[in-house]
């Protein structure tokens, strides 16, 4: 079982480290009768287990179960502190996590039993009362250059590894201006924020400054920007969420809420920017092809 991890995490909190392979080779028979090999996506199943209750089932690719794991309990709010995460021990044999924690919520049976189930790829769920819950105080809101925007979009095609390989995946990235910080692939774009908010967690203090340590900005996201994905993100401090995909009303809803600026649609020159007004700077516009103009309204 792999042990090795490129994301350093604090000494006080023990993991296992135990990462799998993101794809494996299968045989495929081409059009022309063929027989090839072909990469596809690992899906595995891995149940959380939060001091021996039972929280959930997820289905990821397993190239950073730890993370994932800490990343969807926090952004459930199964989580309050990091100092109270004590163990996360994956066993890939009996396809389980256990998460020792020193604290739980203590309404924590009512919120297992409130669940909605949203329109996430894979099912994401979000507990009842997790709204209600969250810090609802707007986020300082970050700016964006459109010439940044667009570097960053072409940086964002040297990633995607999997999809490239085997498709079946969404992406997520981390970044500051230009600059990928991180970036993680999985079965469903929840288990791929999760998994980026959990890194974020396990490496950093939060509300501490850390000289060299390198804080985002903005988030991209491959999927659809719904209120789940405006939610998580705002949990992580991060105001400016990005997608090649649309949007949903109840994203546009909660974005405004949380000081959260979308920016959807975001394909080559092309992006649709929400609650942009005075934080999106208009510096690269790009000259208009025949029937452009004719199309955006």
């Amino acid at each position: 079982m792999p042990t090795d991890s490129s994301h350093p995490v604090s000494s006080q909190i023990r993991l296992s480290h135990a990462r799998l392979p993101a794809t494996l080779e299968i045989q495929v028979m081409d059009e022309y009768g063929v027989m090839r090999s072909q990469s596809i996506a690992a899906e595995r199943a891995l149940t959380v287990y939060l001091n021996r209750r039972e929280i959930v089932t997820l289905m990821t690719l397993g190239a950073d179960p730890e993370a994932l794991v800490v990343g969807y309990l926090r952004n459930q709010g199964l989580i309050g502190a990091r100092e109270d995460l004590e163990a996360v021990f994956v066993d890939w044999e009996v396809e389980s996590a256990a998460v020792v924690s020193r604290h739980i919520p203590e309404d924590i049976e009512e919120r297992l039993g409130r669940r909605t189930v949203t329109t996430g790829c894979g099912q994401g769920t979000v507990f009842g009362r997790l709204l209600e819950a969250t810090d609802a105080r707007p986020l300082v809101g970050a700016g964006l250059r459109q010439s940044v925007l667009y570097q960053l979009l072409e940086n964002l095609g040297a990633y995607n590894e999997t999809y490239r390989s085997a498709g079946a995946v969404h992406g997520c990235a981390l970044c500051r201006g230009d600059q990928v910080l991180d970036f993680v692939e999985d079965v469903g774009r929840h288990n791929a924020v999760d998994t980026l908010a959990g890194r974020q967690w396990l490496m950093t203090q939060p509300g501490v400054e850390q000289p060299g340590v390198e804080q985002p900005d903005s988030f991209y996201t491959t999927g659809r920007l719904t209120s789940e994905m405006v939610l998580k993100v705002a949990q992580m401090g991060i105001s400016i969420l990005i997608s090649r995909s649309g949007v949903t009303q109840n994203g546009v809803e909660l974005a405004n809420r949380f000081g959260v600026m979308l920016i959807a649609r975001a394909k080559g020159r092309h992006f649709q920017a929400i609650h942009a007004s005075g934080r999106l700077e208009l510096d690269a516009v790009p000259v208009p092809r025949p029937g452009d103009r004719q199309r955006a309204r």
